[in-house]
């Protein structure tokens, strides 16, 4: 039996988190539940969090079924070979109505050996800021486990730490051991690999309604950080209708994709292609059916997919391996 081929998007995994709003739903009208939603992971196949297909043939079925199934037609040649029947990337929306903790996250070696993980480099496109909300990006000069260690027992973390102001549209490429926080104001898109692993080593002393602090890894994030100074941001072209280049690493390329009327791309059967809506809307067309999507959408397009139209007014960011 073949591969029925479609555009797939998922009933979205809400996560309640001590510095969530309630921003995914006045911007994106998710199904939040509560005041405190924190992210949306739209696109996962972390254990536990399994995205489960929200329409078409498929509805109902775990993107992990359809892969094993398919993992040709769905991953591509290219991506198969690489990761068997893994789906490598995780995509979610965050809404930080507070501060997020200070943490890092570990490199495919140490996540390997720790936790028979992935790594988690990421990226982050900045889709609302409030007036000077600001993101922790890396250290301000070069520091080491010494340095940081007297500011983290002083409390004087921020001071060796990298602020940014941040606005809408602003990208940028956290490498692993890069240590980061989103500050209070911020819904971001993130991209990132196939990972839940966080080193948590300063939460602003905050507890939960039961008066609990949540848990630090001040340990496991000694190894973890790269002391050196790190550029994040990145600079990319805004041409319309066209993938202008945003971030290219060994685990993902994210383009910016401006649309104002109506392309036909081509692909060659190597990896899927995933398409996050930041504005607008648009249609995705192929052999002949229309689907339509929104701003804060997430669509995965399987690899088969190889020639088809998008149409509309769209901010798009396309994710492809």
């Amino acid at each position: 039996m073949s591969l029925h081929i479609y555009p797939l998007v998922f009933e979205p995994i809400l996560k309640e988190r001590i510095w969530g709003g309630t921003k995914l739903k006045t911007v994106f009208d998710k199904p939040i539940q509560s005041e405190t939603t924190g992210e949306s992971w739209e696109l996962s196949t972390v254990p536990g969090d399994i995205s489960r297909i929200a329409v078409g043939e498929y509805k109902g079925k775990l993107l992990s079924e359809l892969i094993s199934q398919y993992p040709e037609e769905i991953l591509g040649k290219t991506v198969h070979r690489k990761f068997g029947t893994e789906f490598p990337l995780l995509f979610k929306f965050i809404d930080a109505k507070d501060d997020l903790s200070i943490q890092v996250h570990p490199n495919d070696e140490l996540a390997k050996k720790r936790h028979n993980s992935f790594g988690k480099t990421e990226m982050w496109y900045v889709m609302q800021a409030d007036e000077n909300a600001k993101i922790v990006v890396g250290f301000k000069e070069k520091s080491s486990k010494e340095k940081y260690l007297k500011n983290l027992e002083n409390k004087t973390l921020l001071s060796i730490l990298e602020e940014i102001t941040v606005k809408k549209g602003d990208v940028f490429f956290l490498e692993t051991g890069t240590i980061h926080a989103i500050g209070a104001g911020i819904v971001i898109a993130e991209i990132q690999q196939t990972s839940d692993i966080t080193y948590r080593v300063y939460d602003w002393d905050r507890v939960d309604a039961e008066g609990k602090s949540r848990e630090l890894h001040i340990d496991l994030a000694l190894d973890a950080i790269n002391y050196d100074r790190t550029d994040t941001k990145r600079t990319y072209t805004q041409e319309e209708n066209k993938s202008n280049p945003v971030v290219i690493c060994p685990y993902f390329t994210t383009d910016y994709l401006p649309l104002n009327g109506k392309i036909e791309i081509k692909k060659q059967h190597e990896s899927f292609t995933v398409y996050m809506c930041m504005e607008g809307d648009f249609k995705v067309k192929y052999n002949e059916t229309v689907w339509d999507y929104k701003k804060g959408d997430t669509v995965l397009l399987p690899a088969a997919m190889q020639e088809y139209e998008l149409e509309g007014q769209a901010v798009l960011l396309e994710i492809y391996i």
